[in-house]
C-alpha cells in the first residue's frame, strides 16, 4: 500500500507544478496569492486520489513509462493554463510528451523484427514416437470440470463457494487436474474471509473421481481490495511487469502456492517476454520470485499459457516484419486456437515434462492444412517448432475437429482437447470425444496424413490397438518408430486368418509358441500364401498387445 501512496504522491506533486501557471503566481499581488495556492492544494487533490485509484484497481505496473497518457494529458492542459514563456516551456514538455505517446503507439509496427527474434523457435521434423504401452494426459478438461462440479458437495458451506480455473500439472508423478475452490461473490468473501480449499482429479484416468484437499487459502483471485492475489502481488512488487493469470501450483506434499509469470517489454511497454515467476503461499501471503533457471521442481507452469501464446503469435506472424503480416503474407503461419489454455494445449512427454502444444495453418480462408507444430516448454519457455514430414501434407488440428463432428453428426458430439503423435509412424491426431453435456463418451485417432484413417475407443490405448490395424487396413506401414523393442522369433505357423481391405490383405497368424502377429501383404507380398505349417522367421515389435506388429517376414521355401 506505501508504495502505491508515495507513487501517486510524486505524480501528483508533478503534476501540480505542471497545472499551475506559476507566471501569474509571481506577478500578482498578494491578494491574488492566495487562489493560487489554493489552485495547488485543489490540484493535489485531485491528482493523488485519482493516481492512487487507477494504480489500485488496475493493478498496472509503477513504471514512469506507464505515465505516458496521463502525462500528454497534464502537459496539455499545463501548457493552456500558463502564459508568456511559462506556456513555451509546458508546450515543450508537452510536445515532448506527443512524442512519447506517439512512440508508444507505434512500437508495434517498428519492433515485429525483435519480437521475432525474441520468439524464433529451433526446428526440427519430427517429435519421438508416443509408446504405446504408457497413458497421454487424455481427460479433457471440460470433462474434468463436469466432475468436479457434481463432487461440489464435499466443499463446506458450499453455497458460499464455487470452482476455479482448471489446470494440469503433475503432482507426485502422477497427472493431475487442480481447480481452486473460490468466492462466489463479495458477500460472500466478506462472510467467509477464506477459501477452504482445491479439487484434484486424475488427468489420465476418465474413470477416476475427484478428491477434495481441505487447506485454507486467504489470498485467492476471488478475494478483494488487499486480499486479492493479483492486487497482493502487484503490492509486493510495484515495477514488474507481468503477462497472464495466476495460476495455482500444488507442491509433492499437496500444499498449494499461487504463481504468475513476470518479464519485460520488447521495446516502448510493447511486446513481452518472460523472466521469470512469483510465487505466494495464498494462507500467509508471503511472497517470493525466481528466475527462469532457479524455479522450484514442482512448479509446472512458471510460464504463463497466455506468454506461449503471445511468442507463438509473434513466432508464426512476423517472420518477414510487421507489413508482411497484414498483406502479402509471405511465409506467416497461423498459431491454432484450439488448445485448452489460452489458445495452447498442456502436455507431457515421456520424463514427465510439461509442454504447451500448438499447431500453426495457413492464413488462406478454408484451408486446413498444418504447416507445423510447436511444443514449449513450460518452465523454461524454450521451444521448438516440428514441422513435419515435408513430403506430406498434414491436416490440422481444426480438421480433426471437423471430422470428428461429421462423423458423430446425429449424435451432436464435439472433440475437445487435439494433440499430434507419432503413433507406429504416422503423425495422428488424438482427441476425447464429448457429448453435448460435456460428458466424455471416447476417445478419436485420425491419421494427419491420411483422415480417411480413423477409430475410435473407450480408452486412448484401446483406440490405439484398432488403429495399429486400421493403418495395415488402410495401406499404411507400421514400422519401427514406436519405443516398444523390435524383436525376432523363428516358429511354425499353427493357424492363419487373412482379411481383404482394398489393394491390400491382412494377415493374422498364430506361432508354436501361442502368441499371434499380424502383417499387411503391402509390407510382404508373399504373405498372402502363408498356410498352415509354414516355418517362418519374424521380427516384430514387443507392444504387449494380443497381435504383435510383424515389420518382416520371412516364409522357409519362398525366399
Amino acid at each position: 500500500m506505501g508504495n502505491i501512496l508515495l507513487f501517486a504522491l510524486i505524480v501528483g506533486l508533478a503534476s501540480a507544478l505542471v497545472l499551475i501557471p506559476f507566471t501569474k503566481r509571481n506577478n500578482a499581488s498578494k491578494e491574488d496569492k492566495k487562489p493560487i495556492s489554493g489552485a495547488v492544494i485543489t490540484s493535489l487533490i485531485i491528482a493523488i486520489p485519482a493516481v492512487f485509484a487507477f494504480y489500485y484497481f488496475s493493478n498496472l505496473d509503477m513504471n514512469l513509462s506507464s505515465l505516458w497518457l496521463f502525462s500528454i494529458i497534464i502537459t496539455a492542459a499545463g501548457a493552456l493554463f500558463a502564459s508568456g514563456k511559462e506556456r513555451m516551456i509546458k508546450g515543450v514538455l508537452f510536445a515532448g510528451s506527443l512524442i512519447i505517446g506517439i512512440y508508444f503507439l507505434t512500437a508495434g509496427i517498428f519492433n515485429a523484427d525483435a519480437k521475432f527474434k525474441h520468439a524464433k523457435m529451433e526446428e526440427k521434423v519430427e517429435i519421438k514416437a508416443f509408446d504405446e504401452k504408457e497413458t497421454p494426459a487424455s481427460v479433457p478438461p471440460q470433462f474434468a470440470r463436469n466432475k468436479m462440479k457434481k463432487a461440489f458437495g464435499q466443499v463446506p458451506n458450499t453455497s458460499y463457494y464455487e470452482l476455479g480455473n482448471l489446470q494440469i500439472q503433475k503432482v507426485n508423478g502422477e497427472f493431475v487436474y487442480i481447480a481452486p475452490v473460490e468466492f462466489s461473490g463479495f458477500f460472500k468473501w466478506w462472510n467467509g474471509d477464506e477459501t477452504p480449499g482445491y479439487f484434484t482429479l486424475s488427468a489420465t484416468d476418465s474413470s477416476a473421481n475427484p478428491k477434495f484437499m481441505k487447506t485454507e487459502m486467504v489470498y485467492t483471485p476471488s478475494s478483494y481490495f488487499n486480499k486479492k492475489i493479483e492486487r497482493h502481488i502487484r503490492m509486493n512488487y510495484p515495477k514488474h511487469i507481468f503477462y497472464g493469470d495466476v495460476q495455482l501450483e500444488i507442491d509433492d506434499n499437496g500444499k498449494p502456492y499461487y504463481i504468475r509469470s513476470y518479464g519485460e517489454f520488447v521495446s516502448a511497454r510493447n511486446g513481452f517476454t518472460v523472466k521469470g515467476v512469483v510465487v505466494v503461499d495464498p494462507k500467509s501471503g508471503n511472497t517470493k520470485d525466481y528466475s527462469l533457471n532457479d524455479v522450484p521442481e514442482f512448479i509446472d507452469g512458471s510460464v504463463s499459457p497466455e506468454a506461449v501464446s503471445l511468442q507463438n503469435s509473434y513466432f508464426g506472424n512476423y517472420v518477414h516484419g510487421f507489413w508482411n503480416s497484414k498483406f502479402g503474407k509471405s511465409d506467416v503461419k497461423l498459431p491454432s486456437d484450439e488448445g485448452t489454455e489460452a489458445n495452447v494445449s498442456p502436455i507431457f512427454d515421456e520424463n514427465g515434462d510439461m509442454y504447451y502444444f500448438t499447431d500453426f495453418t495457413s492464413p488462406k480462408a478454408g484451408v486446413d492444412s498444418m504447416l507445423g507444430y510447436s511444443l514449449t516448454n513450460s518452465r523454461t519457455g524454450q521451444a521448438t517448432y516440428f514441422t513435419g514430414n515435408l513430403e506430406e501434407s498434414y491436416m490440422d488440428s481444426q480438421g480433426a475437429l471437423q471430422i470428428i463432428e461429421k462423423k458423430f453428426i446425429e449424435k451432436k458430439w464435439h472433440g475437445e482437447m487435439p494433440v499430434l503423435y507419432n503413433f507406429y509412424g504416422e503423425a495422428s491426431w488424438l482427441t476425447p470425444v464429448l457429448d453435448s453435456n460435456g460428458f466424455l463418451q471416447n476417445y478419436f485417432i485420425v491419421s494427419a496424413a491420411n483422415p480417411e484413417i480413423s477409430v475410435y475407443g473407450t480408452t486412448p490405448n484401446q483406440a490405439l490397438k484398432q488403429y495399429k490395424t486400421a493403418l495395415q487396413k488402410g495401406g499404411s506401414t507400421v514400422d519401427g518408430n514406436s519405443k516398444a523393442e523390435e524383436k525376432q522369433v523363428t516358429g511354425t505357423v499353427v493357424r492363419v486368418y487373412k482379411e481383404k481391405s482394398g489393394d491390400y490383405s491382412i494377415i493374422s497368424f498364430l506361432l508354436d509358441n501361442r502368441q499371434s502377429y499380424v502383417i499387411s501383404s503391402e509390407n510382404n507380398a508373399l504373405a498372402i500364401y502363408l498356410q498352415v505349417g509354414d516355418k517362418v522367421n519374424v521380427n516384430y515389435l514387443e507392444t504387449g498387445e494380443s497381435f504383435l506388429p510383424v515389420n518382416t517376414m520371412v516364409i522357409e521355401g519362398l525366399e
